[in-house]
């Protein structure tokens, strides 16, 4: 009897799992976040291109209505804001217990009964209404050197002053076809009047009579042009055009104390924030400024 073969054992069967995972393939390649990356890039190139359009398709006058269009309200701002080291702080022009405004006139911080003469709008007059002679050119070209003389008069005094030197720069001047135009500017440190009145800083005041000292020595008219910026009054008792025509009579005021007669100015103005010397931001404190305007004698 013949003995059974042994059986050879079964073959294991191995079996293979596989996992495949969300980023097996890349999933930063094919997941979602870039596309809200570049959809973000997208929008801003758009608006970028819409911005240079808007630049190069309008004028000034519409460039500033789109900005003030777009600009906020200026009551009440952040300390953080625009606005916020200049004169206001970043506030509106109220007291500390939220009533009413400081008030002026007549460079005491007292308010007036009656505005100061000649509110105007602002607005150059030409000075070509007159036609051209020999003897019309002679005398503006007498002005133009009588005016180089008030400039370098009026810039010798405040270098020569230690507590005035460091004021020159506030102090500007622009030959127009009406004369020469004197600015005196405000800014971020330095304010020419208290907080929301006409009252002249002691500084300020010597300034203003620095720039009268300079003016008298001419027979030229002269203009008065006061400026605000573009943030209002909590209450209605109170606004910027009162305020930019207070300040003007005041430095019309000093003017006069200094010997400029009264018979010389040709015109007292107040015209707010209407005319910004930063158009860009018409709460910078550059806008507060006064303007003084020595006149061609034919114009």
């Amino acid at each position: 009897m013949s003995a059974a073969k042994p059986q050879a054992p079964e073959a294991e069967t191995i079996i293979v799992v596989k996992r495949v995972h969300g980023d097996a393939h890349g999933g930063g390649h094919h997941g979602g976040a870039w596309k809200v990356a570049y959809a973000d890039f997208a929008t801003a190139m758009m608006a970028f291109f819409m911005l240079l359009w808007i630049v190069g398709a309008t004028t000034e006058k519409q460039r500033k209505g789109i900005a003030d269009y777009f600009a906020p309200t200026l009551v009440k701002v952040s300390p953080v804001s625009s606005g916020s080291n200049g004169l206001l702080h970043g506030r509106s022009i109220k007291d500390d217990m939220g009533g009413a405004p400081a008030s002026a006139s007549g460079g005491k911080g007292m308010i007036a009964n009656v505005l100061p003469r000649a509110v105007g709008t602002g607005q150059d007059h030409p000075s070509d209404a007159t036609p051209t002679t020999p003897e019309r050119d002679a005398r503006q070209r007498e002005d133009r050197a009588a005016f180089a003389k008030v400039r370098a008069a009026i810039d010798a005094k405040l270098a020569a002053d230690r507590n005035l030197s460091d004021l020159r720069k506030q102090v500007r001047y622009t030959e127009t076809r009406e004369g020469l135009r004197i600015e005196i500017i405000d800014r971020a440190g330095f304010s020419m009047f208290e907080l929301g009145t006409d009252k002249l800083v002691p500084r300020a005041a010597q300034l203003m009579a620095s720039v009268a000292g300079g003016v008298v020595a001419v027979p030229n008219p002269v203009a008065v042009r006061g400026h605000t910026d573009a943030l209002r009054y909590a209450t209605a008792e109170m606004n910027n055009w009162k305020l930019s025509a207070y300040r003007t009579e005041a430095t019309r005021a000093v003017f006069e104390a200094a010997g400029v007669p009264e018979a010389r100015f040709a015109r007292i103005e107040g015209v707010a924030d209407r005319e910004p010397f930063i158009v860009t931001d018409p709460a910078d404190a550059r806008n507060r400024r006064i303007t003084v305007t020595l006149f061609y004698r034919d114009r």
